[in-house]
């Protein structure tokens, strides 16, 4: 199924956030490049609260934000209410993200793991479809 994904990074990210909207467009989605445009250092919420912001509104069905641990564009994009954006690091951990929690938007850390890596995790995070049943409620208490 071919989605409309927000992708954003920080200067620690950019390598990767690269390389994955190349992987994206190839795979027949059609990919929002929020920023940055380079490895020249940035504040990452400059980038992430619009990509996060997209989600939200629905102009995006997801997102993946970028930076060099994940954790602070994680963080950033948290702040936007209606968004769900989990750290991952591995595929597992993306499937989980979708299945249990719902996540829309995931957050990567590029000193974490290898560019195939990357690519694996967020092709997990797109196949995998939300579980439903008893984690409804639970998203259903988050968004409260």
């Amino acid at each position: 199924m071919s989605m409309r994904i927000a992708l954003a990074s920080d200067h620690a990210g950019y390598r990767y956030k690269t390389l994955l909207a190349v992987y994206l467009a190839s795979a027949g989605h059609e990919v929002v490049d929020f920023g940055t445009s380079s490895e020249k250092p940035v504040d990452y919420p400059d980038f992430i609260r619009p990509a996060a912001e997209a989600v939200a509104r629905g102009e995006c069905e997801r997102g993946i934000v970028l930076g060099g641990s994940g954790n602070g564009e994680a963080i950033a994009a948290n702040r936007v209410r209606g968004v769900r954006c989990a750290v991952c690091w591995n595929e597992d951990i993306a499937r989980l993200a979708r299945a249990h929690n719902d996540a829309n938007m995931i957050s990567l850390g590029q000193r974490l793991f290898s560019e195939p890596q990357a690519v694996a995790i967020v092709a997990a995070f797109l196949a995998t479809s939300f579980d439903g049943g008893r984690h409804v409620r639970r998203i259903e208490k988050l968004d409260r």
